[in-house]
C-alpha cells in the first residue's frame, strides 16, 4: 500500500498570486487558461486539464456556493474516471509540496479545495 500524503504536501493557490519556491510542483488544474495572465507570470510546472471538472459541471456550478454540496459529489464522482492522475498527484505530494494552482475568486468554494480533499482521503 502507498504511503499516506503528508497534508502539509498539498497547497491551494490562485493563478494571480505570486508563485514561490515553496510551491513545489505547481500545476494548473483548471480547464480553461486563467484570464489575463501570461505563463510566466503563472510559472507552471504542468496544466492538468483532464482533471478539472467538465464543462457542463462547471457551467451548471457557476460558483454559486448555494450548490457547493451538489458540485462537492459531482466533482469527486467525475474524479473516479481518473485514477491514474490521480495517483500521479498523489506520487508528486507524497515526494515534496504540491501547489495546485486554480483561477477562481472564491477560495473556498473551487474545485482545487474538492481535487485536495480527495487527494488527503477525505
Amino acid at each position: 500500500m502507498a504511503a499516506k500524503v503528508p497534508t502539509a504536501n498539498i497547497k491551494l493557490k490562485r493563478a494571480y498570486d505570486k508563485p514561490s519556491p515553496a510551491d513545489g510542483t505547481r500545476i494548473l488544474i483548471d480547464r480553461l487558461w486563467p484570464r489575463g495572465i501570461s505563463k510566466e507570470k503563472v510559472a507552471l510546472d504542468r496544466w492538468m486539464k483532464e482533471i478539472a471538472p467538465s464543462t457542463e459541471l462547471r457551467r451548471w456550478f457557476a460558483h454559486d456556493p448555494k450548490r457547493w454540496a451538489e458540485f462537492r459529489r459531482r466533482y469527486r464522482q467525475e474524479l473516479r474516471e481518473y485514477p491514474g492522475l490521480l495517483e500521479e498527484l498523489k506520487s508528486l505530494a507524497r515526494n515534496g509540496p504540491l501547489t495546485l494552482v486554480y483561477a477562481a475568486h472564491d477560495e473556498a468554494h473551487n474545485d482545487a479545495v474538492v481535487l485536495r480533499e480527495v487527494l488527503l482521503g477525505r
